[in-house]
């Protein structure tokens, strides 16, 4: 295995990151921001009006995007252990 190849694994590695993290973070940053929001109109400051719809929001963005973060990792590990078996066997 030569730097290119590792260098292309990196890479592969931060695409599946971004695919498995990017969902679930980007429900919670929404979900912040319009509870953020809220708070600023009604000028409400409690903690768990914040923290419960985001609790929600994420419970939920997993179990919709959970299917896909789970294949997009399942096909991740099989590539690297195919690469690690060709690697063995030269």
């Amino acid at each position: 295995m030569n730097e290119g190849d590792t260098a292309a694994l990196v890479n592969e590695c931060m695409v599946v990151i971004l695919k498995t993290g990017g969902p679930v973070l980007g429900v919670a940053l929404v979900a912040g921001l319009i509870m953020s929001i809220i708070q600023a109109v009604t000028q409400i400051n409690e903690a768990m009006l914040a923290f419960l719809p985001k609790l929600a929001a994420i419970g939920v963005a997993l179990a919709i995007f959970g299917p896909f973060m789970v294949a997009t990792l399942l096909n991740f590990t099989r590539e690297v252990f195919d690469r690690i078996v060709v690697i063995g066997g030269s």
